[in-house]
């Protein structure tokens, strides 16, 4: 059944606009012919999104012919401000930007939980707010927030852990009580996920897992393009899996005993100081991937070797359960590891899994999270404002 004239001009509208989005500004004849419609369809589209307020003239382009030079039209970058949060154990990154992503201010602030869980978020909420100020947004649309822990998926809410701060629920709640912006929160790790398949080692594949290695471990799976949260939303908790090599097994309540013990930043320290490796006591991020980027420049084959087999358990298990063909190593350790890292975690997988799959580095770090959060908050905003399909 053909689609009606409203439809049809809401499908052309948002066409055009995903193309000013992605190759930045066009003329009226450019956007012709990238949509392949008729020049009058394309007029008539031009004039209702900038009646809409969403593009206007950026300049103009120089023509090889007599007459006025054509119009050059992009998206208004100011028509709404979104914000990312990276909500981390012990701290709060802020980054707040515009329409087209484009980050106009950004501020970090490290946070006491002992002061009391009231003026934790307190301080959390008052970063946002002079964040949203150093770049002129007068309100913001849309927040995506990255957080460890679980989201509930029927309700989006962060669950309760033990093993997390009380003000990072309470922060949650306080943004979506408070600010009149859509505000999504979401697992880090699903949102670092999300970055490295947009611009980071996983840009050319729609199926992969991201083990995630930071302070903590954990894994985001991607299959056909869509993360795969799971029914509790706890897919990929992979500090719980049990592995050879720990002293006991996970336990409900503490992934101890679990992957986590093996891969986690204190345990690479103390796997580095084993092979004649420290931690520099100023590490502006988790102490393991100092390590490893050490251990990267100095040819330390001895260390990367054993990590190389830790990580190749896990990574053996996520192949043998899900055969994803791509397995990501992110996070600031990942990151620091490199293509040198990844490379023995691939061999050493070839080796326990009949199921070939490659191991790519990370390439965004722990700053994957608030691009991540970041992206989640521009498609929020673009979903409510470009014309609706339905």
């Amino acid at each position: 059944m053909a689609a009606s004239p409203r439809t049809a001009r809401a499908i052309n509208d948002r066409l055009a606009l995903r193309l000013l989005q992605q190759q930045g500004p066009l003329t009226a004849a450019q956007l012709k012919e990238l949509t392949g419609l008729s020049r009058p369809t394309v007029a008539d589209l031009v004039e209702r999104l900038q009646g809409s307020g969403l593009i206007g003239v950026v300049g103009e382009a120089g023509a090889q012919r007599r007459g006025p030079n054509a119009k050059v039209y992009g998206i208004v970058a100011d028509r709404a401000f979104l914000a990312a949060l990276d909500v981390r154990m012990a701290g709060v990154s802020v980054v707040v930007a515009d329409l087209l992503g484009v980050v106009r201010a950004e501020a970090s602030l490290p946070i006491d939980e002992s002061d009391g869980t009231r003026i934790a978020v307190e301080r959390a909420v008052a970063l946002l707010d002079k964040t949203a100020k150093d770049a002129g947004a007068g309100e913001l649309h849309s927040v995506g927030i990255g957080a460890p822990g679980l989201i509930d998926p029927a309700s989006g809410e962060l669950r309760d852990s033990s093993g997390l701060p009380a003000w990072h629920r309470s922060l949650v709640a306080a943004l979506q009580r408070e600010l009149p912006a859509t505000v999504l929160v979401e697992n880090e790790t699903n949102l670092a996920a999300v970055a490295e398949q947009h611009a980071g080692g996983a840009r050319d594949h729609d199926t992969f897992v991201l083990i995630w290695l930071s302070h903590g471990v954990g894994a985001a799976v991607v299959l056909d393009g869509r993360l795969r949260r799971g029914v509790s939303g706890g897919a990929g908790e992979l500090g719980f899996l049990p592995v050879p090599g720990t002293v006991g097994l996970p336990s409900a309540v503490d992934c101890g005993g679990g992957f986590h013990s093996l891969a986690c930043s204190a345990a690479l320290v103390e796997l580095g100081a084993q092979h004649g490796l420290s931690a520099p006591d100023d590490a502006a991020g988790p102490a393991g991937a100092a390590v490893v980027a050490d251990a990267v420049a100095e040819g330390a084959d001895a260390f990367l070797d054993a990590l190389a087999d830790r990580l190749a358990l896990a990574a053996a298990a996520t192949a043998a359960v899900l055969d994803p063909g791509c397995v990501v190593l992110g996070g600031e350790i990942g990151c620091a590891g490199g293509p040198d890292l990844a490379r023995r975690v691939e061999e050493r997988v070839a080796a326990l899994s009949p199921l070939r799959t490659k191991v790519r580095a990370g390439e965004l770090g722990g700053g994957a999270v608030l691009r991540g959060a970041l992206l989640a908050a521009q498609e929020a905003a673009q979903d409510a404002l470009f014309p609706s399909e339905r």
